[in-house]
């Protein structure tokens, strides 16, 4: 009797995840965008579109020209209350590149929570504590405190790894866990 009570209460008490974005078919993008290097007078170029499967592809290419070296792109939604959840989980395809993921608590914030990832080449699910992303502005770590997981406004992908290259980023999902 106690371990069913037990059990009940643990199952009553579990956060069921919840999708920050689900990329499918009929995906809505209209609220992704991309923001290059162009703003500062870089080369670089990146683009979102969904494939026939209905994956988010974001692929582009970074070059190094006029100081460039980044591409990123950055979905923005209202303001959500996350404190309840411990882990962002990403579902997706790279190419072998290392990418950052980048949240934002509020998106007027000049600053973004980065963590590092290096894709493998194959579908992966990447689960990383909230706890582990650390404030960052144009690449320089800002002497704050990790993120709070407090709140969420912003998600979003940045590819920066100091050489000129081609990528390609598939995204099946975004969860909280």
């Amino acid at each position: 009797m106690i371990a069913l009570l037990f059990t009940l209460f643990t199952y009553i008490n579990e956060v069921m995840p919840v999708t920050v974005f689900d990329f499918n078919k009929n995906s809505d993008i209209s609220n992704w965008y991309v923001v290059d290097d162009v703003v500062m007078g870089g080369r670089s170029y990146g683009r979102l579109s969904i494939d026939p499967k209905g994956n988010g592809v974001f692929k582009g290419n970074v070059s190094l020209e006029n100081n460039g070296g980044f591409s990123s792109l950055r979905y923005r939604f209202k303001k959500q209350k996350i404190d309840q959840y411990q882990n962002l989980v990403l579902y997706l395809k790279g190419d072998g590149k290392t990418y950052q993921i980048r949240i934002k608590e509020n998106s007027r914030d000049y600053y973004s929570f980065v963590y590092n990832f290096r894709t493998s080449g194959e579908w992966e699910k990447i689960e990383l504590d909230l706890n582990d992303l650390v404030p960052y502005f144009r690449g320089r770590r800002l002497n704050m405190d990790n993120y709070s997981g407090k709140y969420l406004e912003e998600v979003g992908f940045l590819i920066g790894n100091k050489r000129a290259e081609r990528f390609r980023l598939e995204i099946d999902k975004i969860e909280l866990h």
